[in-house]
């Protein structure tokens, strides 16, 4: 029986309930309606309930989804979405200024990085942070110095903490052999083809065609894959990021901010600015702010001329300071500063987020990159093992963090060889026609697009 996963009404409505909590609405009567129809909780990891709802439980699902979406946020003033209104309530907002491009070879060690911190978290991404800590141990691999291994795990640890179902087989150091496909390398893939066929004023609905033309629907998750059944029902951008989609201050948009700030060195707020119009296509609010927050990061960071906290601080100056994602990270800097083992860090953060957000959400997850950033102060092994340490989404915050750190390295040769050597210069993906490019091959592509006028 298929089970499409992140679409159903019946699997929506407990995480659009657990959404209405976190920015500001008032959800207790719907939720009371819902859990008297006997409707479930929202699937813990999965996309999809084990079975399917039955046809009164689903049209009951899609009406309160609609309710919801109609009641006001108390949130509303301190976290739109509208670029205009967010540069508003920014005091701090970066001066345009045209920037400079990239050297290629900072850029080549971004997508290196980038494909390291993505591949280091490949095979523990859905475990809880007790199983990454149980695994790495076991291997005396903890702190994280390299990538994880299955050699000298026992049988029982591993029957209670598989590996990633699907990353195993590619992402354990005794099976890398190049860099395999994930979303996390996609969609900066995606962004690039859309700055090639449509240049630096693309709009959302540029984002959108070059998905329908390149990214296959079962490519896509969460908040993306709403978007996108969104797109085929006949929405347009903003409404395709916010019909039926309690994903939409996930993560998504942020692992396809990087691109924004490599072609935008030294110019934030245009990197934001990018950022912002790829975002809302799939997200709203704290979902847009933590693509903003990381393309200015990056933005600044492509330069060379910043240390990683001046880069984390320019950051915050694309996002609302009351936002729930700028306290988020500011408060995991602060942390970061004030302990120095980092696993107390992480304890601290999830004993805030844990119970409250999905491992998905944009606001645990970015403060966590800030964090691990922060701590290792920039240094590149430091900060992806530190980000993917912290759980949460491993392959996607070691993915920022590695790009991030490694544009602060400044080429291929300041990463370590134990960490470059697997990927053997070559990545995999389904995108256009980059299966089998070199990041040295990338990184020309995105300094073109970096100068083009």
């Amino acid at each position: 029986m298929l089970r499409l996963t992140w679409v159903q009404p019946e699997d929506l409505i407990g995480h659009e309930l657990r959404q209405a909590a976190q920015d500001g609405r008032e959800p207790a009567a719907v939720a009371a309606r819902w859990r008297a129809a006997g409707g479930p909780e929202a699937p813990l990891t999965a996309g999809a309930s084990p079975r399917p709802a039955s046809p009164y439980l689903r049209l009951l699902a899609t009406d309160l989804l609609d309710e919801l979406a109609d009641l006001p946020s108390a949130l509303a003033d301190d976290e739109p979405t509208d670029l205009a209104r967010i540069t508003s309530l920014c005091p701090d907002w970066p001066a345009a200024t045209g920037g400079r491009a990239a050297h290629p070879a900072r850029l080549e060690a971004a997508w290196l990085g980038r494909a390291v911190g993505c591949l280091l978290g490949k095979p523990v991404e859905k475990l809880p942070l007790t199983a990454i800590r149980d695994l790495a141990r076991a291997t005396g691999n903890w702190p994280l110095t390299g990538y994880f291994t299955a050699r000298g795990v026992p049988g029982e640890l591993l029957a209670r903490h598989p590996w990633n179902r699907r990353s195993a087989a590619t992402s354990l150091a005794e099976n890398i052999d190049g860099m395999p496909e994930d979303d996390d390398l996609n969609y900066p893939l995606l962004n690039l083809l859309v700055l090639q066929r449509h240049g630096r004023a693309f709009t959302p609905t540029d984002v959108a065609r070059v998905w329908l033309d390149e990214l296959p629907a079962g490519r896509t998750f969460t908040a993306e894959r709403v978007a996108y059944r969104n797109l085929l029902s006949g929405l347009e951008p903003p409404l395709t990021a916010r019909r039926h989609n309690p994903f939409r201050e996930w993560i998504g948009a942020l692992i396809r901010a990087d691109v924004h700030g490599w072609t935008n060195p030294g110019d934030p707020a245009a990197a934001a600015g990018q950022a912002h119009r790829d975002a809302t296509l799939t997200h709203t609010a704290n979902g847009v702010y933590a693509a903003m927050f990381t393309a200015a990061v990056v933005a600044t960071a492509a330069t060379g001329d910043h240390d990683v906290h001046a880069c984390l601080r320019t950051g915050l100056t694309v996002v609302p300071p009351r936002s729930r994602l700028a306290r988020a990270v500011r408060r995991a800097v602060r942390l970061a500063r004030d302990h120095t083992d980092f696993d107390t860090v992480v304890d601290l953060l999830h004993g805030t987020y844990a119970a409250t957000h999905h491992w998905v959400h944009a606001v645990p997850n970015t403060a966590l990159i800030a964090a691990a950033l922060t701590h290792a102060d920039g240094d590149f092994t430091g900060s992806v093992c530190r980000a993917v340490s912290g759980g949460w989404d491993t392959d996607s915050n070691g993915a920022t963090a590695g790009s991030v750190a490694a544009l602060l390295a400044g080429s291929p040769r300041a990463l370590p060889e134990r960490w470059t050597a697997p990927l053997k210069n070559r990545l995999a993906t389904s995108v256009g026609d980059f299966h089998g490019a070199g990041f040295d091959t990338l990184a020309r592509l995105t300094h073109l697009e970096a100068t083009r006028p």
